[in-house]
């Protein structure tokens, strides 16, 4: 808990059970994209008693703190995942909703020309492809 403690401190946010459990959660999930709700129901699983509410609001503070990323993909709800300030983009299943991180140095390359021949810098971008899986024939 100690590591999660400082992680809070350092974000400038204050120490509290409810900050500490879902930062823990988000840290050790194997999914790294979760939703409120993922978190909700994962937090009930551990026995935990931090409402919906409070879920929101604590990713919220994390998200403007620089925890998190917020993730808005067609369809519906938010996804959140830990700013590791590794750069990625996302490809997202239309037909079961996962999420796929990838990297790809020849878009990061093409996107960069692009911008520069508009006669701009880029300075963030999102990336997301969706996708489904190949029909078998």
């Amino acid at each position: 808990m100690a590591v999660e403690n400082q992680e809070l401190r350092k974000a400038g946010l204050k120490v509290t059970l409810p900050r500490v459990k879902i930062l823990q959660i988000l840290e050790n999930s194997p999914e790294r994209h979760l939703s409120a709700e993922d978190v909700y129901k994962m937090l009930m699983e551990a026995g935990e008693d931090v409402g919906l509410a409070t879920v929101y609001r604590v990713l919220t503070q994390f998200e403007g703190a620089g925890l998190v990323e917020r993730h808005n993909f067609d369809g519906g709800h938010s996804v959140f995942e830990l700013d590791r300030g590794d750069h990625h983009d996302h490809m997202v299943c239309v037909e079961s909703g996962r999420v796929i991180e990838f990297h790809n140095e020849k878009i990061e390359q093409l996107q960069k020309e692009i911008a520069e021949d508009h006669g701009y810098d880029i300075t963030g971008h999102s990336l997301v492809l969706y996708v489904k899986p190949h029909k078998e024939q």
